[in-house]
């Protein structure tokens, strides 16, 4: 499992700022969400003003195209709450949006997609994965997948304290699962675990 300090993070995120998916890929490196997840979300189920949003479905490769279908499990489907800067930029998301519709007039298929291309249709998740490669590459970073940057989410906040469970819930998995992949970032030896409870009553 490769994934990107906050140092590299940051340095990705500033590479793809002007890029016209620059939306997605900060919510994706914010929220943890699977690539499926981004590309069914829809407005309806995007809350700006309470800074959430609703994982209802997702869109999966098929053969010959893709479709909609449901979460990946129970757990995924999930609210998801949003950091101010990640909300600002999805306002700034939507207002680019709003021009192309305006601008392909009846050609423009809407979906209600958060994410598609610039006539509304949805966006492929092979091309997804294929458009995340050609932007972290000239960035120069260590090299992480698109999935990559759901496990990059998850141990920032794991290495933050957050606990266990929270990350479990935003990232639609069983902490169980989460506690397996994860656990080589939780407190590190039992002799710290002691040292921690003796000061206590110190």
């Amino acid at each position: 499992m490769k994934v990107w300090s906050a140092r590299e993070l940051r340095v990705f995120l500033k590479h793809v700022a002007d890029e016209r998916l620059f939306g997605l890929w900060r919510l994706a490196a914010m929220s943890g969400m699977r690539r499926g997840e981004l590309l069914g979300l829809t407005w309806r189920y995007l809350d700006l003003d309470g800074a959430s949003l609703r994982v209802e479905q997702q869109l999966v490769p098929t053969r010959g195209g893709a479709s909609f279908g449901p979460p990946k499990t129970e757990r995924s489907r999930r609210t998801i709450k949003l950091d101010s800067e990640t909300v600002d930029v999805l306002k700034q998301h939507r207002q680019a949006q709003e021009l192309e519709r305006a601008l392909a007039g009846d050609a423009y298929e809407d979906g209600d997609l958060v994410f598609c291309n610039e006539l509304g249709a949805p966006i492929h998740p092979q091309t997804l994965t294929e458009a995340f490669a050609r932007h972290s590459k000239p960035a120069k970073l260590a090299e992480v997948t698109l999935h990559g940057l759901r496990h990059t989410h998850a141990t920032h906040l794991l290495t933050e304290s957050v606990p266990l469970h929270v990350v479990a819930a935003r990232i639609g998995d069983r902490p169980e699962i989460v506690l397996k992949t994860y656990a080589h970032l939780l407190p590190t030896s039992d002799e710290e675990a002691a040292n921690k409870a003796a000061s206590l009553v110190a």
